[in-house]
């Protein structure tokens, strides 16, 4: 066998970047080849000159031309892409980014007051999706109250910037995510008004590469305020889901988020009450704690299936609190979850 540059090419049409998951060579991320007898040097452009997954990249490189015949040793040598080099990659990548919220399901998971587990719920959901075989996205639009990448322990965590315009995702658990927890430390205060807001929503709708995905799911801010209105705006072929607990005063106000979808013009797919019920460990006895049937009051008073129950269980609180979704630990909650996911995918998919 000749050993040629088209040839090694082709080896590395197996090596995918390991955050947008393409191609380097369909990325153009090959800028050169160099060959002086059984030795290969790989020059490769990264989007960023200090990119975490440099590691990675080499090493698979390394595997692929090296298992070609008459190649002993590999070399890979990084450079980073110029502006114009990014924009040409940015124009590539959102060709079918532009169709995204037109051809992919986006489902956006609201309450009408804090405090109902909205945010806990959201995140094993899209876990849950990603164990089931979906390719899953992971919206953070509670910009203020930001706990996405809390529950997910993903806070430590960057967001990377593939160009000035292009935000990529932080990957866990099989699904892609984005939170403003990604962006500014933890603890830190968001203090902007409504506009500025609004231009970050912006952002994140318009400015992060999801790839290929199955549906998008978006964590709302509690209530009826310019955030979930302004996604109802922005994307008018999104579908709701609205959480609840069993307390009347949650279940009323979680009713108004559902108003304000209709007058939208938003489906509602499903209720989800959380902190259902109480199971006692030792005695197998059942508590309401927080009362009783709200979920299903709402349900028949808006038409609208109660699609899960979710019990109270210090487990998830837990979990969540320390960055591990239940679901991954747990494999009844996760059958729980697994069912309520397989009535949303069947709703939202018609």
């Amino acid at each position: 066998m000749v050993l040629d540059k088209d040839l090694i090419m082709d080896s590395l049409r197996r090596v995918e970047d390991p955050e947008i998951h393409k191609s380097l060579v369909e990325l153009d991320m090959i800028k050169g080849i160099e060959i002086s007898g059984d030795r290969v040097v790989v020059v490769v452009n990264l989007t960023i000159k200090g990119c975490p997954m440099k590691s990675k990249i080499r090493e698979d490189i390394v595997y692929e031309v090296g298992k070609l015949e008459g190649v002993d040793e590999v070399e890979v040598v990084f450079d980073a892409m110029s502006e114009e080099e990014k924009r040409k990659l940015r124009e590539k990548l959102y060709g079918t980014q532009k169709e995204l919220f037109k051809g992919i399901p986006v489902i956006a998971i609201g309450s009408g007051k804090g405090g109902v587990g909205k945010s806990t719920i959201t995140a094993n959901l899209a876990v849950t999706l990603g164990k089931m075989g979906h390719r899953v996205g992971l919206l953070d639009g509670d910009i203020l109250g930001f706990s996405i990448a809390r529950i997910l322990g993903i806070a430590h965590k960057k967001a990377q910037l593939l160009s000035k315009n292009t935000l990529l995702p932080v990957e866990e658990y099989g699904i892609k995510i984005i939170s403003m927890g990604n962006l500014v430390e933890e603890d830190e205060a968001v203090v902007w008004r409504g506009p500025v807001l609004g231009k970050l929503l912006d952002q994140f709708f318009n400015d992060v590469y999801w790839g290929e995905i199955d549906f998008l799911l978006i964590d709302l801010p509690p209530g009826t305020g310019d955030v979930p209105l302004t996604i109802m705006q922005k994307i008018p072929n999104s579908k709701f889901v609205v959480v609840t607990s069993p307390q009347p005063s949650a279940a009323r106000v979680a009713g108004r988020l559902w108003t304000m979808s209709q007058k939208a013009g938003i489906e509602v797919v499903g209720i989800i009450e959380n902190m259902s019920h109480f199971v006692c460990q030792n005695c197998g006895e059942i508590h309401y704690i927080f009362g009783k049937g709200e979920g299903e009051r709402l349900s028949l008073k808006t038409g609208t299936e109660l699609i899960g129950e979710i019990p109270l269980k210090k487990e998830i609180r837990m979990t969540s609190d320390e960055g591990r979704p239940i679901v991954v630990e747990d494999a009844d909650t996760f059958e729980l979850y697994k069912s309520i996911a397989e009535r949303l995918v069947r709703k939202v998919r018609g």
